[in-house]
């Protein structure tokens, strides 16, 4: 009984224990096949069954795919690029020139007085930076002793015409009596005739004509003395006149240092410095004011020798052409109208070029310039003919650019770069008035893209 027990142990485990012998059953081996074998017919029916599965499934879908309706293809189409185009002009351009320069008074004027004296009025807008209007008085010197000067010679001119009427007179009076005496040389002198024809006849006597003849000698000689007289009243008339000649120009000056007690301005001006007041003893040339006329600015910049011998060389004359103005203000600019009234002397070695020298025009609500005034300035440079205003980035390479044909296609225009102009640059090639260029910038720019323009664009006109 003991030993049975044993056995069903080891064979339960499996396995014999060391140095012991085990014993199985032969029903027991028999058992242990046939449980093996109906396992492995359920694992190959599984197997069966899991593949027919997925063999049915593979079927249907396929034959649904084949049962679906066929998805229509849409075809490839084109890529359109869209870009901005400017419509070019073919005419003469000239690049402009940006400049700066300084605002200069063109006309300054040092007012001195003329006459010495004590200043007794003084206007009120005889300050640094105000306005004065031409002929608008400045100051007033004490008149006293410049009126008493003019009554002066007043005096004196009246008398000395008075004199004059008086030495007239005597001219009057001695050309009668020069007359008389003429007219008494003359009967003297029939008489001698008469007496030296009644000589012959015997009927006066030869002391009767000696008589006569000393008569005429007499008469001859009150004559010249009359004659003599006449001539030394009508020098005394001249010298007369020469004396109130001298006292008219004694009035005249009398008159002027009177009218140059008042100190008037000479045009419309801005007062650039003053050194007046009331009581005041200024001396003849004595600086009282400085002005610079409020019209009359100019601009001083300089050209490049390039700059300056493009201009010269394209028009034959730098004088007389056209200038724009630009005065920052708050950071807004300020346009005035200018043009060039003149050159330098000389090449101004310091700036590099030579000085140039443009009139401004102040138009009315425009805010007054001030000499001293940092300004920009616009020149036209050399005139190109049958050329074109481009942007700079139009251009591809160095060399071409892309306008757009009628079936809106890119087709390359080679050209020629002459100048720059800010943010455009001015070429010549081949291009005509009307040719759409292409000013989007394309990665991948070349010849015959389709291209279009994006809708509602304003005009644009390259020129």
């Amino acid at each position: 009984m003991e030993k049975s027990v044993m056995l069903k142990s080891v064979d339960d485990d499996n396995r014999t224990p060391k140095g012991e012998v085990a014993f199985e059953r032969p029903h027991t081996r028999q058992r242990s096949a046939g449980r093996a074998g109906v396992m492995a017919i359920k694992l190959f029916l599984q197997a069966a069954i899991a593949l027919a599965v997925l063999l049915a499934a593979y079927v249907g879908m396929n034959r649904l795919i084949l049962a679906k309706d066929p998805v229509p293809v849409r075809p490839a189409r084109e890529t359109a690029f869209i870009v901005e185009t400017t419509q070019l002009e073919v005419r003469d351009h000239a690049p402009m020139l940006s400049l700066y320069g300084e605002v200069t008074a063109a006309r300054t004027a040092e007012l001195r007085t003329l006459v010495a004296g004590e200043i007794v009025r003084v206007n009120p807008s005889l300050e640094t930076g105000s306005i004065i209007s031409s002929g608008e008085e400045l100051l007033a010197v004490d008149p006293f002793q410049y009126e008493g000067a003019v009554t002066e010679a007043r005096a004196n001119l009246v008398e000395a015409r008075a004199a004059l009427v008086e030495a007239r007179g005597r001219v009057s009076t001695e050309e009668g009596n020069v007359e008389r005496a003429r007219e008494q040389l003359e009967f003297a002198q029939r008489d001698l005739e008469r007496a030296e024809q009644l000589l012959g006849s015997g009927s006066v006597t030869e002391r009767t004509v000696d008589e006569r003849r000393l008569l005429v000698s007499q008469r001859g000689q009150a004559l010249e003395q009359r004659r003599y007289a006449l001539d030394v009243e009508k020098a005394r008339v001249d010298q007369q006149q020469a004396a109130i000649d001298r006292l008219q120009w004694r009035l005249s000056q009398a008159e002027r240092n009177l009218a140059d007690t008042v100190l008037k301005a000479p045009f419309d001006a801005v007062v650039r410095s003053e050194n007046a007041a009331i009581g005041r003893l200024v001396g003849v040339n004595d600086v009282v004011a400085t002005l610079y006329e409020r019209d009359a600015l100019e601009v001083r910049f300089t050209l490049s020798d390039n700059q300056y011998g493009r201009i010269l060389s394209d028009s034959g004359t730098v004088v007389g052409r056209p200038v724009e103005v630009l005065w920052y203000i708050g950071g807004q600019p300020v346009t005035y109208a200018g043009e060039i009234r003149r050159v330098g002397a000389e090449v101004a070695l310091a700036r590099g070029g030579i000085d140039v020298y443009a009139s401004v025009t102040v138009a009315e609500g425009q805010p007054a310039l001030r000499p001293g005034a940092f300004v920009e300035l616009r020149l036209a440079d050399r005139t190109y003919p049958d050329s074109a205003r481009i942007p700079e980035g139009a251009i591809y390479g160095t060399d071409h650019v892309f306008v757009v044909d009628e079936e809106n296609r890119t087709r390359r225009r080679d050209v020629e770069v002459l100048a720059f102009d800010g943010t455009h640059v001015i070429v010549s090639g081949d291009l005509a008035t009307g040719d759409r260029l292409v000013s989007t910038r394309l990665d991948k720019a070349g010849e015959g893209l389709l291209v279009s323009e994006p809708r509602n664009r304003g005009a644009n006109t390259g020129g």
